[in-house]
């Protein structure tokens, strides 16, 4: 892309929070919009216009990750909204289970921040990991997954004082209103009702806050939960 406006570059951007992100910064923001689905990575990109291109890359592939970033000389946005939550026990939960998620949702974040970091100095960048009321408390059953975003949360921390011209928050969504709701009312035996969670358009408005926040301004920590 070849702009005047700043670029974002948000993952998990095919659905859910990621999807209502890229819709939040759409108004103001290049996208680049990161997903393992090109299909659904195109529908969204067609839905927001002409300056949302998908970027279809496997975020565990360390070959196809450093291809995908080669060309991105300057980054306004990060925005880390991809993960996968496996509930069980801690008995239940298998070695794959515990390196399943914090691949996905540590060891990938942490790998393409590593590859774009001459990009988001370059620009004063922001970087947003959405993280998760788990990654402040854990619960019986979300113990590898809280696990991973604990570590997810360590390592904003370690990078927001590393790179002192960057701004990096983290954001901790209470129950959102998503596909991976929908599998954790199944493992707690309810009955879903999405009108009991927020909306990702709320979860994608506090990433909004921090990301358009004046420079004097740097949003660290940000906990949003459903009201009532």
């Amino acid at each position: 892309m070849s702009s005047q406006r700043p670029l974002a570059l948000v993952t998990g951007a095919s659905r859910g929070i990621g999807a209502a992100v890229a819709t939040a910064l759409a108004p103001t923001h290049d996208l680049l919009l990161g997903g393992r689905d090109a299909a659904a990575l195109s529908a969204v990109a067609a839905r927001l216009g002409d300056r949302a291109l998908p970027w279809p890359v496997d975020l565990t592939d360390t070959t196809a990750l450093a291809a995908a970033t080669e060309r991105i000389d300057e980054l306004d946005v990060l925005v880390h909204s991809a993960g996968v939550g496996m509930l069980a026990t801690v008995a239940e939960s298998d070695v794959e289970t515990w390196r399943r998620q914090f691949e996905v949702n540590v060891v990938a974040v942490a790998e393409l921040t590593r590859l774009l970091l001459p990009a988001l100095r370059a620009a004063r960048g922001t970087v947003v990991c959405v993280n998760s009321g788990a990654g402040l408390a854990a619960r019986p059953g979300w113990g590898a997954y809280a696990a991973s975003k604990f570590a997810l949360r360590a390592f904003a921390d370690a990078l927001r004082g590393e790179e002192p011209d960057l701004r990096v928050c983290s954001v901790h969504p209470g129950r959102t209103d998503t596909d991976m709701q929908r599998q954790v009312v199944a493992y707690e035996g309810g009955t879903y009702d999405g009108t009991r969670f927020m909306r990702p358009e709320s979860v994608a408005a506090t990433v909004l806050a921090a990301v358009t926040a004046t420079r004097d301004a740097h949003l660290t920590d940000l906990v949003v939960r459903p009201a009532g």
